[in-house]
């Protein structure tokens, strides 16, 4: 996604500065009742945070007007579930920072439980660190100290670390070991990456992928077997729905793109100057 501040209306960003400012000068036993109160200023910024991912997740790449949306904050407002026992305040002071903010399909941000494992997933107030890593708090706002156990699909780095199997599952990519491996595992299970119903949405892609790239495989071989038709063989028409797939404005891109790669075909994939344009 393309997080543009541009891409939020002035007036809005003034709302949650002034929040903020409100915040900053209320003694702790009162913040979060007044967060609660607030929490009208970061639903406002859903339709913008949409635009920026066209209309995706930002944590499963999920889309669809069937599947309801959140407004996560990253770091959690009001309390940061660290372990199975261990809970504390979390981040009340990004309560209203637009930077915290993350678009999110309601599998991935709600508890919710597998289907297949019984297992409990959805990221919640789940904010676990890496051990030894500082923890921010009011009086220390360090976060740029922290590292996070979870995953953030804005940064690049992050999302460099996992990659779609050939199964369609999220995986660790190959070049991610030690920490970042453990990262990975616990980011697919808060942010709901393999449930089955996503899972096969993922895998209805690939396969999408793969007939479309059999069919153009055949034009082609067609084209080149007879010159004299070639012209009339739809291999860039072809060629073009494939690319489209791989485009960031489609459901599980990142699926479509890991299927071209497997088949030795990334000259297929969609270049970022060719990508559409946001609209707000």
């Amino acid at each position: 996604m393309k997080r543009d501040p541009n891409l939020i209306p002035k007036k809005l960003l003034k709302v949650a500065e002034r929040a903020q400012v409100q915040l900053e000068m209320l003694p702790a036993d009162q913040r979060v009742a007044f967060i609660k109160k607030k929490s009208h200023i970061w639903r406002a910024f859903k339709r913008h945070l949409r635009a920026m991912s066209y209309g995706k997740c930002w944590y499963s790449e999920a889309k669809g007007p069937q599947s309801p949306y959140d407004v996560d904050h990253f770091r959690p407002k009001s309390e940061a579930q660290r372990s199975e026992t261990v809970k504390d305040e979390g981040y009340p002071w990004l309560a209203f920072d637009w930077d915290n903010f993350r678009y999110s399909a309601e599998r991935s941000n709600r508890p919710s439980t597998d289907e297949e494992t019984g297992e409990v997933v959805g990221k919640s107030s789940w904010f676990p660190l890496v051990d030894g890593s500082p923890i921010a708090i009011w009086d220390d706002r360090c976060t740029k100290n922290e590292v996070p156990l979870l995953l953030d699909p804005v940064c690049r780095k992050d999302v460099s670390l996992i990659d779609v199997g050939s199964d369609g599952r999220m995986r660790p990519s190959i070049t991610c070991v030690g920490t970042g491996k453990k990262r990975v595992k616990a980011s697919i299970r808060h942010y709901a990456l393999n449930l089955p119903d996503i899972l096969e949405a993922r895998q209805d892609v690939m396969r999408d992928v793969n007939d479309r790239v059999e069919t153009l495989l055949k034009s082609i071989e067609a084209a080149n077997s007879f010159e004299e038709a070639a012209d009339a063989i739809p291999v860039e028409d072809q060629r073009k729905a494939i690319t489209a797939l791989t485009m960031p404005n489609s459901a599980f891109a990142r699926a479509a793109r890991a299927k071209l790669i497997e088949k030795g075909l990334a000259g297929l994939i969609a270049p970022p100057e060719d990508y559409p344009a946001i609209v707000a």
